[in-house]
C-alpha cells in the first residue's frame, strides 16, 4: 500500500481488479454521497493499471448509479459519488469476479435471455441507435480479431444500455467480460466475419424500425452463429 491508501493492482489482472478496489476503498474510507473519487489518469498510476481498465470499472460503477462522471481538470477532475453500494450492488460487483467459474453454456443460456428480452425492449422504444451504429464502425475498422471482439461487446452493452434497464446492462457487461477469450476464438474460428456483422446490422435495423420480435430473432441466430456448438435457436 502506498501513502495514497491505494494498493497497487497487478498489472496482468483486468479491470475487476480496479473495482474491488475501489469498493473497498469507499467501504473503509466512509466515502459519502458527493465525495469525489481521484481522477482516472491518478487513479490509474496508483493502482498500477492502464487508464482503459480504470475507464471500464467506472462505467460499470456509473451504470450501477454508484458514481456520476464528472469532465474537468484539477480539483473537477474525477468521479463523484452518488450513493454508497448497498448490499444489492456490492454482489453485482462481486459478480464481476466471479463469473469466471462458470460453464460456458450458463453465460450463453442466460446472455441469450437478457439479450432477446433487451433487443426487443429496445425495439419497443425505438431507442437512439447511435451506440449500436459507432460500434458496428468499430468493427469494419477493426484489424485483428482482438478488435472486433472489443467492439462486438461494445455493440452488445450498448443495446443492453438502449434497453433502459440499468440491471440489465450491468450483468451484460459482467457477462461480457467471462466471455472475451471464447469470442475472440469464435471469431478466429469462423475467419470471415462478415456473417456477424450482417446479425449486428439486422438487430440495429430491427431496434431502428421498431420491431420487437425481430429483434429478438436476430440475437438468437446471432448467437447461434458465434456459438454453433454450444447454442441452439
Amino acid at each position: 500500500m502506498d501513502g495514497t491508501g491505494w494498493r497497487p493492482v497487478k498489472r496482468t489482472r483486468t479491470f475487476e481488479d480496479v473495482l474491488a478496489q475501489i469498493e473497498r476503498r469507499i467501504a473503509e474510507d466512509g466515502l459519502t454521497a458527493g465525495d469525489r473519487l481521484p481522477a482516472e489518469r491518478q487513479l490509474a498510476e496508483q493502482l498500477g493499471v492502464s487508464r482503459s481498465s480504470v475507464r471500464e470499472a467506472m462505467r460499470v460503477l456509473e451504470t450501477l448509479g454508484v458514481v456520476s462522471s464528472q469532465v474537468g481538470r484539477g480539483p473537477d477532475a474525477g468521479a463523484v459519488l452518488t450513493s454508497r453500494p448497498d448490499s444489492a450492488l456490492s454482489d453485482l460487483l462481486r459478480l464481476h469476479l466471479g463469473l469466471a467459474g462458470l460453464e460456458m453454456r450458463e453465460v450463453i443460456d442466460t446472455r441469450h435471455m437478457i439479450e432477446q428480452w433487451a433487443a426487443a425492449r429496445a425495439a419497443a422504444a425505438r431507442a437512439d441507435i447511435s451506440g449500436l451504429a459507432a460500434a458496428l464502425a468499430g468493427m469494419d475498422a477493426a484489424g485483428s480479431a482482438e478488435e472486433f471482439v472489443e467492439h462486438d461487446t461494445a455493440f452488445h452493452c450498448a443495446l443492453a444500455d438502449a434497453s433502459g434497464n440499468r440491471l440489465a446492462a450491468a450483468i451484460m457487461r459482467s457477462l461480457r467480460d467471462s466471455m472475451r477469450r471464447y469470442s475472440v476464438e469464435a471469431v478466429q474460428r469462423l475467419g470471415d466475419t462478415s456473417v456477424l456483422r450482417a446479425d449486428h446490422v439486422r438487430i440495429l435495423e430491427a431496434v431502428r424500425t421498431g420491431d420487437p420480435d425481430e429483434a429478438a430473432r436476430a440475437v438468437s441466430e446471432h448467437l447461434a452463429h458465434a456459438y454453433p456448438s454450444l447454442f441452439a435457436v
